[in-house]
């Protein structure tokens, strides 16, 4: 039996990760009001599901632990958002290149 490599399992587990605002709340320990807040202000966006409650993907529950720590460190929101943005912008551009 071929044994599975532990960094492709990771992988495969973060793609398919898919959490509940309420099950992202409790792990990230951000409100869920906080957490629509952000989304209406455009800072995240959870899956488009109808009928269902909002649900986010990995890279969204990344994102959203990324600017709470920015928070806590004492940036302003908007100033925490243009920072991880920025971060994210630089870390695919560099992804984008591994691709060439």
């Amino acid at each position: 039996m071929e044994e599975k490599d532990p960094i492709t399992e990771d992988l495969e587990f973060l793609h398919k990760l898919i959490m509940g605002i309420g099950e992202v709340a409790e792990v990230t320990g951000i409100p869920t009001r906080q957490i629509r807040y952000w989304e209406e202000k455009g800072y995240i966006s959870s899956l488009s599901e109808q009928g269902r409650n909002r649900r986010y993907n990995y890279m969204n529950i990344k994102k959203m632990l990324l600017i709470k720590e920015m928070l806590d460190e004492g940036y302003t929101l908007e100033a925490s958002v243009a920072k991880v943005e920025k971060r994210t912008k630089l870390v695919n551009e560099a992804l984008e290149k591994f691709k060439k």
